[in-house]
């Protein structure tokens, strides 16, 4: 057995180890020949040969999507590796030949993006020659793409529990309880956070750090959280607190337009803003490579000076 599987490693191509991880990746062969720009029946033929050798079957149908078998998801973690090494040497040999270059593949939550864009263009212009690449999801999302090594590594507000990680603050990250400006606690001072308890909160999706933060708030008075609707973008969010269908909680970087010209106020709530920090995050077995060892500094050392000054309740 172990000199059939042998044979198995020495004969496995990349051709076929890509073909496997796009099938798995996109759930059809179709898809997955799209993806490589290939035909589908290329994909066909490469997965044949894969499964030949490995006398086993590395895909399943489950409805109308492929899924890998215990031994085709083995195969994807080595695909995975096998070009995540690549990609290592390439940027290696690039920087050994004295040339800025290679990718930084940074993702971001979504609050982040009143922000982080800025940032990233500021690094750009100083360091042309890096490829930037930017994602954009919410925490769970981001949290599984740095989980799949599909980024170098995050900005976000609360480093992931889910996975041992590297972490370090740039900057304060404040929250504060905003409403339209014509709500009847607008210029009230020093207000108990029990007297929210009776408002329709308009709160973004379970597991979203800002809803964390908003249970704790809640839960440290002893009440529940006033959940009147649940809306899963900051953008919808703010315009639904704009027409007057409810307040919320919210990181002071997402509005801090709206604040600076009126359309929203900031209540001046008893301990409040809630400070939480910036952070970029990484896996802590992750290798950075030049180009993105380069943008991490810039961000620890830069970040805050991108953050946007809020107008918040004297």
């Amino acid at each position: 057995m172990k000199e059939n599987l042998n044979k198995l490693f020495r004969a496995v191509t990349l051709k076929q180890l890509r073909a496997l991880a796009a099938v798995v990746q996109h759930g059809t062969y179709t898809a997955a020949a799209r993806n490589l720009h290939v035909t589908p029946p290329a994909i066909s033929i490469q997965m044949g040969l894969l499964e030949a050798m490995a006398g086993m079957p590395l895909v399943e149908r489950s409805g109308d999507h492929y899924l890998a078998t215990q031994a085709g998801q083995k195969l994807v973690e080595a695909a995975r590796v096998i070009e995540e090494t690549l990609a290592e040497s390439a940027e290696a040999i690039i920087h050994l030949k004295g040339a800025e270059g290679g990718q930084a593949r940074v993702g971001i939550v979504s609050t982040a993006k009143y922000f982080a864009p800025r940032a990233l263009a500021a690094f750009s212009r100083a360091h042309p020659g890096v490829d930037v690449r930017l994602s954009v999801g919410n925490r769970r999302e981001t949290i599984a793409a740095m989980a799949n090594h599909e980024i170098d590594f995050a900005i976000m507000g609360r480093p992931p529990q889910d996975f041992p990680v590297e972490s370090v603050a740039f900057g304060e990250h404040p929250h504060v309880i905003i409403t339209p400006p014509d709500h009847p606690l607008v210029g009230q001072k020093n207000i108990p956070i029990k007297s929210l308890a009776q408002e329709r909160f308009l709160s973004r999706e379970q597991g979203s750090g800002t809803r964390t933060l908003m249970n704790r708030l809640f839960a440290g008075v002893g009440i529940e959280p006033p959940i009147g609707m649940e809306i899963g973008s900051n953008e919808t969010i703010k315009q639904a607190v704009i027409a007057g269908l409810g307040v919320a909680l919210i990181s002071v970087h997402t509005v801090a337009i709206e604040l600076g010209d009126g359309r929203l106020t900031a209540l001046d709530i008893q301990g409040m803003p809630l400070i939480r920090n910036w952070f970029v995050v990484r896996r802590q077995e992750k290798r950075m490579l030049p180009a993105t060892h380069a943008l991490w500094d810039f961000l620890e050392s830069n970040g805050k000076s991108f953050l946007p000054v809020p107008v918040l309740p004297n």
